[in-house]
């Protein structure tokens, strides 16, 4: 083993991916169960390893320096192994800090609420006195020293202005989970999260839905990896450009591009051709529908009625949502169900594709478009939703390869 991730589980991470599109170097994954951790520390067989749950603390014993940086923090997500000795480092605090920065997140002056008390907790600790925080505390789900309890920040520091969480909830595959409510914090600027999988928690579209400026992890987990790479290399300097390189190239590869709007829009035409140039995979809500119902849509309209069809639906997003890498073109009324446009925002951007009304067909194969009049009248009915549910609007009026490339510049591939 060259370089490599250890961790208990590791099945959600995307670090190979990052270290990939910055060095040709041997990067592997490694699930390592507790019982076997002090062993694979004896024998050393690497050059150099990042560290994460649950085991940034834990490794500290193991190591034979530990810098003072990492020492201060009381976490290590980076061990280098020089001639056999292993000095242990902390690249979270460059990646968070350049996380919370690149999300406008001024913490000078203010109260901040970090949630968790693990390697990750101590880390944003030492980032949020570094960027001038005023007050910083520590939230637990039991009483412990130096932290305060949910319930106690409920009941008292409801005027906080940022939060960071850095406990797994929320985490892959346990994706509905919400580590704390927003709703009850009335002076809230921003919602910092170090999960990076889904790409946007359940914490962080609360977030975004209230208007409030959010950030999740993977832009950290490519910060530290570009400071870990330094590390591993020796080089005399970190380059910072490389967290923009690292963080878009692995971002292209694991977000869904998800195309929203009217029937007859282009979503699919649109979606075919920008796999085509992206190498994504594209898929249809529709075709998969189709698939699994062994009937037309508008059979099963007719048989099962509006309301079976979007409960399976809202199975076929679900389904697709968990994972990233494709193109998704969906059905014209997915996105009136609020849970499917959370779903499809987890792992994706939404894009919109705004075609003109009289560039729109009914036909009978869309079973609530069998007529100008039903058209024009859910065109009415749907657009706002369209607009408030997209990440991005694009004009969908010009030919299909203009569309295309309105697309892909709306979702980054430029």
């Amino acid at each position: 083993m060259e370089f490599g991730l250890i961790g208990e589980k590791l099945g959600h991470s995307y670090s190979k991916q990052i270290h990939a599109s910055m060095d040709s170097y041997d990067y592997i994954l490694k699930e390592i169960p507790r019982e076997d951790l002090t062993d694979f520390f004896k024998e050393r067989k690497f050059r150099g390893l990042n560290v994460t749950i649950p085991y940034k603390e834990t490794v500290i014993p193991m190591l034979d320096e530990v810098d003072e940086t990492a020492k201060s923090i009381g976490a290590v997500n980076t061990v280098v192994n020089t001639g056999g000795k292993l000095k242990g480092f902390n690249t979270d605090v460059d990646g968070m800090t350049a996380m919370l920065l690149r999300a406008g997140m001024e913490l000078k002056g203010s109260k901040v609420l970090i949630l968790g008390t693990g390697g990750t907790s101590k880390t944003a600790n030492y980032v949020a006195r570094k960027l001038g925080a005023a007050v910083i505390l520590t939230v637990s789900r039991s009483a412990k020293e130096n932290c305060i309890t949910y319930e106690e920040a409920y009941a008292s520091q409801t005027d906080a202005d940022f939060i960071i969480n850095t406990t797994p909830v929320g985490m892959y595959p346990k994706v509905h989970a919400c580590p704390i409510d927003i709703g009850r914090f009335t002076r809230l600027k921003g919602v910092a999260d170090a999960i990076f999988n889904p790409l946007r928690s359940e914490l962080i579209l609360e977030a975004e839905a209230r208007g409030i400026k959010a950030c999740g992890g993977l832009y950290m987990l490519a910060g530290q990896a570009v400071y870990a790479r330094t590390r591993f290399l020796s080089l005399p300097e970190t380059d910072a450009k490389l967290i923009d390189k690292a963080y878009t190239e692995v971002l292209r590869s694991v977000r869904n591009i998800v195309l929203i709007g009217m029937p007859s829009s282009g979503k699919t035409t649109v979606g075919r051709e920008a796999a085509n140039r992206t190498g994504l995979q594209q898929v249809d809500t529709d075709d998969i529908i189709t698939k699994r119902i062994g009937c037309t849509i508008s059979d099963f309209f007719r048989e099962k009625g509006e309301a079976e069809f979007r409960r399976i639906e809202s199975e076929v997003i679900a389904e697709l949502s968990k994972n990233g890498g494709k193109i998704i073109s969906t059905g014209g009324g997915a996105i009136l169900n609020p849970a499917n446009v959370k779903e499809l925002k987890s792992n994706g951007i939404l894009v919109f594709i705004d075609r003109s009304i009289d560039k729109l067909t009914p036909t009978d194969d869309r079973p609530l478009l069998k007529s100008r009049d039903m058209l024009e009248k859910l065109f009415g009915e749907r657009y706002d939703i369209y607009k408030a549910a997209a990440d991005a609007t694009i004009d969908g009026n010009g030919n299909i390869s203009q569309n295309v490339m309105r697309v892909l510049e709306a979702a980054d591939w430029k």
